[in-house]
């Protein structure tokens, strides 16, 4: 089975319609990076105790950077059709801004297929991390705009969102 798939059909569905994880096996190994980003908006408080380091479950923010890292690593348990990849970086920031927290995470590899899920995942898996941790001061936290923001490598190139 090739990557190459005709533009009329998905690179996920075999001949007979049917779920396949794509071969990636006859593509380079290429160094590959992918920058995602999100937040988390959070109330007053809940800002006022991630800055005066009050949250009660203790740090926040490190265990939410923890989590996010732990997040690409799986990446493949948790999104179906993701390839098994070695994850050469993985590099997760959390700013308090008075809005919330935005999550950003960069990771880097050295293989066949690119880390833009493994990017997106390490944010989503901050982010619930971060609500985990302050959910008892603020049960209303929301996740927000996960994204793509670049992506490096492979055979399309670059990527940077405008």
């Amino acid at each position: 089975m090739s990557d190459a798939a005709p533009a009329t059909r998905l690179s996920h569905l075999d001949e007979a319609g049917r779920a396949r994880m794509v071969d990636v096996s006859a593509k380079d190994v290429t160094v590959r990076t992918a920058r995602a980003s999100g937040r988390v908006l959070l109330s007053a408080e809940a800002v006022a105790a991630l800055r005066e380091g009050r949250v009660p479950k203790g740090d926040a923010l490190a265990v939410a950077r923890i989590a996010g890292i732990q997040g690409a690593k799986r990446t493949p348990d948790l999104i179906p059709l993701c390839h098994p990849i070695g994850l050469h970086g993985v590099a997760v920031d959390l700013a308090v801004e008075d809005s919330g927290v935005l999550v950003t995470a960069e990771v880097r590899t050295a293989d066949r297929t690119g880390v833009e899920m493994e990017a997106l995942t390490s944010v989503s898996i901050a982010a619930l991390a971060l609500i985990d941790m302050i959910k008892s001061v603020d049960k209303g936290a929301v996740i927000t705009d996960v994204r793509l923001e670049a992506k490096d490598g492979g055979k399309s190139g670059s990527w940077r969102r405008s």
